[in-house]
């Protein structure tokens, strides 16, 4: 992963409402949810979220994809688990030392 792709993923997340939108994203899993969802569970007006979704998506955080009449959001997991190995190589000068995968795979769940 290039590093000014990660500076702009870590932009997008060091602000809390898009933290939170990222995380509820992550939580959902491969089902996503819809912003009327997203917004009710975060307690964020509609315009507000619309801000926040486009500052992810531009980031690569999160993807979108047009169900009939509703847009479902979805957490990138892919880029996540890019970035969390950008952030964890050569950690502890390459000896094992981490007690949590660095890789994601929601499929399987």
């Amino acid at each position: 992963m290039e590093e000014a792709a990660v500076v702009q993923a870590l932009g997008a997340l060091a602000q809390e409402t898009r933290l939170r939108i990222f995380r509820l994203l992550v939580v959902a899993g491969p089902s996503g949810l819809t912003p009327g969802h997203m917004s009710e569970a975060l307690g964020t007006a509609p315009t507000a979220l619309s801000f926040h979704l486009k500052e992810l998506s531009q980031a690569g955080l999160i993807a979108r994809e047009r169900d009939g009449r509703n847009l479902i959001y979805r957490a990138a997991i892919p880029l996540m688990n890019d970035l969390l190995g950008f952030l964890t190589a050569h950690c502890c000068q390459g000896q094992a030392c981490l007690d949590v995968p660095t890789q994601l795979d929601c499929r399987d769940h």
